[in-house]
């Protein structure tokens, strides 16, 4: 008798096959905050994440580092600091390592838009 403690396409893997899945930027109503979700692929090895948005300065306005995350499907709150009206265009960096930030072991880049509120 087989006993599955995991669906098929959530078995941990080794460091090596690590990926960022999927990665989702949802802003907030008031513009400040934004709410992203990462799934990266079931490990072994607790991996390290940096995730920073830019915005279209090319400035940094929100970072994030996780260490040795225990979960493979996170999400998190961000919080845009030091600018005084947030609408505009945004870029969310997300980079997953392990001993080494450079190379990243894998790096998406998601844009997003904070809107106007109404």
């Amino acid at each position: 008798m087989d006993v599955s403690f995991f669906e098929s396409s959530g078995i941990p893997r080794p460091k090596a096959e690590i990926k960022i899945e999927q990665v989702q930027v949802t802003p907030y109503s008031d513009g400040f905050r934004v709410h992203v979700h990462i799934i990266v692929t079931p490990f072994q090895e607790r991996p390290n994440l940096v995730l920073v948005i830019h915005n279209e300065q090319d400035s940094i306005v929100s970072e994030l580092n996780i260490i040795e995350t225990m979960h493979h499907n996170m999400e998190f709150t961000m919080h845009l600091r030091g600018i005084s009206h947030p609408v505009g265009v945004y870029s969310l960096t997300v980079e997953l390592f392990y001993e080494n930030r450079i190379p990243a072991q894998d790096k998406k880049i998601i844009g997003f838009k904070v809107e106007q509120s109404s």
